[in-house]
């Protein structure tokens, strides 16, 4: 297999993805109408659906370890906190009493989803079984959603203050470095499922390691990278927004 026929041939049709994000578009527009903020969910939307139709899905079930977790990257960083941004501010997401309000629940939950995941037994399941991976899908974006909801609730009285969402946003990158760095420098055993490619997709094994270059080794060691560097360049971004705001409030006292 070539990698221009895996591109072409490697497209999932997923009902339920398709369904999720047909009723989620008509709910918003029925809520909602078109406002310009609808350009945040059809783009949080169009990830979502990407990730999971796309050949990047493929990839992700069985035979790279490192698209798996560029995978989880877009549903908990990306795909959340574009639907958040999509919301118009007078939408109120609870109180800041309320328990999922809590900046120490929403920062356990974002972190603590990258850590859960990766454990050897339930990154194997979520591979091999497809209860199991809608599980692990639902609850990225769910987990996702509370994390960044301390930072991009639509209304500003319900988020956390600049400085505190730099505290934030900082020490959850340091949490995700360390796991980037024990999956970088690991044995390939972090999810051994992926050094043991499906035998009825052998072509697609073939592919990776010969016309890629790419070994179970390698493989493990960019999905490490992917979690040390570019989950980091999401929470730098955001700091960087955040520091601007702050700066903004200070100069316009």
């Amino acid at each position: 297999m070539t990698t221009q026929q895996f591109l072409t041939s490697a497209w999932t049709w997923n009902t339920a993805v398709l369904v999720f994000s047909g009723v989620a578009f008509a709910a918003y527009v029925w809520a909602f109408g078109f406002t310009r903020r609808i350009v945040y969910l059809i783009s949080g939307l169009g990830v979502f659906a990407l990730t999971l139709l796309s050949p990047l899905n493929a990839l992700a079930d069985g035979y790279l370890f490192s698209a798996h977790m560029l995978q989880h990257i877009l549903l908990l960083l990306i795909v959340p906190a574009l639907f958040l941004m999509s919301l118009p501010r007078c939408v109120s997401l609870g109180s800041r009493s309320a328990l999922l309000a809590n900046p120490f629940v929403g920062w356990f939950a974002g972190v603590g989803a990258m850590w859960l995941w990766h454990a050897r037994p339930l990154c194997n399941a979520a591979v091999s079984s497809h209860f199991v991976s809608a599980l692990q899908i639902s609850s990225l974006v769910l987990l996702g959603g509370i994390f960044w909801r301390q930072i991009l609730a639509p209304r500003e009285d319900e988020r956390i203050s600049p400085a505190g969402a730099v505290i934030y946003l900082f020490s959850a990158c340091f949490a995700c470095s360390i796991l980037g760095i024990l999956i970088t420098f690991a044995p390939v055993s972090v999810c051994p499922i992926y050094a043991q490619p499906l035998a009825h997709e052998l072509g697609i094994a073939k592919m990776i390691q010969v016309n890629w270059g790419l070994t179970p080794e390698k493989d493990q060691q960019n999905g490490g990278f992917l979690s040390c560097y570019q989950r980091c360049l999401v929470y730098l971004i955001a700091i960087i927004a955040h520091l601007t705001r702050w700066f903004d409030r200070w100069i316009s006292r």
